[in-house]
């Protein structure tokens, strides 16, 4: 039995973008949130170090030394109309939180305190700037609390372990291209629901499943890009994949870049503070893909830490502890509870660890959804890390992620509760069968009774992914890891869940999203493939220098079918916006 639910908004995603834009669209329309996990579960409440706004409290600063930095930070792939929205929002969007009562740390004259973060320069790189804003090392689990108390006071209806596995297109009165809704399977039941909707924002956050070391949590499958993409949308960028410097070695559980911003030092096996050599103006504070190539380097070339010589190290000893204690609570006990490391007293073996993404799904400053280059999909918006408006362009900036779900999550809210409550806007027809598919693929799946096991492709993925596709990249490489796809593909058609049963049936839903990252993983490769430079997170070994003549452009990635009938990547190209700063050398 299908149940059909009617709304004027349908959130899918209840992190920090989809509940920032449930606070403005719950207050205006009839809005629905579907979430795949209790909100306060939700990825974002593992971001650690901050979110950047040039408030000035601490040093001199101003929203247009932010917007530079983050389009050289983003390689100059970033589209600065957007950049420019996103940091001069961000000031409101910080006194926002604090507004709604959020817990930022103090300076000792009571102002929201700042710290430094990689990549953040007071008047165009003289020298690093206090521009992060934060509350300990847990800012995003503090916005997260924040935003759900906020929804919960404007009495947001919530589906908590919906899954949505489809999204319905149609065409409006005016024959555009435009939604009508979404298809979720309930986990605690196992019944198809389908939600009707005259918008429909998407904030499903990462997709950094496809690595094996990583940040990022499960749940974390891209499953809003894969239904996007199944819906025949494209992907933007999705060759540019953030490897965060510090990761616990071996497990890449993160330790927020607070840590340098407090101090903390990166060294080799010989105790030499390396960045020096890399980035001699503002060192470990350095943009994430230039540090994380550089501890990769050093490990390469045998300076590496430990019996294997395989990591490098973050030495926080010179720090006070009370300061420690103060600034950095969660992330030392992280550093004894994982590794049985003491940071008072010893370094913390750390290596690169997949983090986030870049691309996604690619929208306006309004964070409406386009169909190409230009069309706009009527109805549906996207917010956060499942969107790709472009401020991060190559390679984001610490704490601009937790900015951006802010500004562009308020953002996709309002304009989805306008676009609903315009009189001459109607509910699009959606199919009788519209769960049609949905139902196909897990019938098939719990119906089978041999095949293939999920975690074993699941792992398969990862570890091409991690070998052939990850901090740097060679056309060699990337062909290997495009076959290993191939095949893993092929073995997944015949995918088999031990698990039969309908109610909080995880075996059954780990294997839906597995076929989401073979599909987005395939993106990634293939974009990077045919990217023959390299910009930001994307570095190619026989490419090294950035190509601004072939490749100052967005990567636009479309579902498409070859000639032999069998699902293809089509490759096509979108210009970058560019208004105040023109592309030069990225220095630091």
């Amino acid at each position: 039995m299908v149940q059909t639910h009617i709304y004027d908004v349908v959130i899918v995603g209840a992190g920090g973008a989809g509940m920032r834009a449930a606070i403005e669209a719950g207050q205006r329309s009839k809005t629905a949130v579907l979430t795949k996990l209790y909100p306060t579960r939700s990825h974002t409440g593992a971001a650690q170090g901050g979110m950047c706004a040039a408030l000035a409290n601490v040093e001199e600063d101003n929203w247009e030394w932010h917007t530079f930095d983050t389009v050289k930070g983003g390689d100059y792939l970033v589209d600065q109309d957007a950049a420019e929205v996103m940091c001069r929002e961000a000031i409101d969007a910080v006194l926002d939180l604090e507004k709604m009562g959020l817990p930022f740390n103090r300076t000792p004259e009571g102002r929201i305190d700042q710290r430094r973060f990689g990549g953040h320069t007071r008047n165009h790189g003289e020298s690093a700037v206090r521009r992060s804003c934060f509350a300990a090392d847990r800012t995003g689990h503090m916005i997260l609390q924040t935003l759900y108390q906020q929804c919960v006071k404007h009495e947001v209806e919530f589906y908590n372990e919906f899954y949505v596995l489809d999204l319905v297109m149609g065409t409006n009165d005016l024959g555009e291209k435009a939604v009508a809704g979404v298809v979720s399977y309930e986990l605690a039941t196992g019944e198809i629901h389908v939600f009707r909707a005259k918008s429909v924002v998407l904030a499903t956050g990462g997709v950094g499943k496809v690595y094996k070391t990583t940040s990022n949590a499960h749940t974390l499958t891209g499953d809003g890009m894969g239904i996007a993409y199944r819906a025949g949308l494209p992907l933007e960028d999705m060759e540019f994949f953030q490897f965060h410097p510090t990761g616990l070695a071996g497990l890449g559980i993160l330790l927020s870049e607070a840590a340098r911003g407090e101090g903390g030092i990166l060294r080799n096996a010989d105790g030499e503070r390396f960045m020096e050599r890399y980035a001699p103006t503002i060192k470990d504070l350095a943009p994430r893909d230039i540090v994380a190539r550089s501890m990769a380097n050093e490990v390469r070339e045998g300076r590496g830490a430990g019996p294997k010589k395989d990591y490098v190290l973050l030495d926080l000893t010179h720090l006070e502890p009370a300061h420690i204690d103060a600034k950095l609570p969660d992330i030392t006990e992280f550093a004894r509870t994982y590794l049985g490391v003491e940071p008072y007293t010893e370094p913390v073996p750390v290596y690169p660890t997949a983090h986030y993404a870049m691309g996604g799904v690619p929208t306006n400053v309004e964070t409406e959804v386009l169909a190409d280059n230009e069309t706009v999909v009527r109805g549906l918006f996207a917010a956060g890390e499942v969107a790709c408006v472009s401020v991060h362009g190559s390679n984001r900036l610490g704490t601009n992620s937790l900015l951006d779900i802010n500004v562009f999550g308020k953002r996709a809210g309002l304009r989805a509760a306008h676009y609903a409550a315009d009189e001459s806007v109607s509910l699009v027809a959606m199919p009788e069968d519209a769960d049609a598919g949905v139902v196909s693929t897990l019938e098939g799946i719990r119906g089978r009774e041999s095949g293939e096991r999920v975690a074993p492709l699941r792992q398969a993925m990862q570890e091409t992914m991690d070998a052939n596709a990850q901090v740097f990249r060679t056309e060699a490489t990337l062909k290997q890891c495009l076959t290993d796809l191939a095949g893993l593909r092929e073995r997944y058609s015949r995918v088999v869940v031990q698990d039969k049963g309908k109610r909080f049936n995880t075996d059954l839903l780990e294997a839906v999203e597995l076929g989401f990252l073979l599909e987005l993983a395939e993106v990634v490769v293939v974009g990077a493939l045919a990217r023959q430079e390299s910009r930001g997170g994307h570095f190619r070994e026989d490419h090294t220098a950035r190509d601004d003549v072939n490749f100052m452009r967005h990567t636009m990635a479309y579902r498409a079918v070859d000639e032999d009938g069998r699902e293809a990547v089509r490759l096509d190209y979108k210009p970058v916006v560019q208004t105040r700063y023109q592309p030069m050398e990225r220095k630091y």
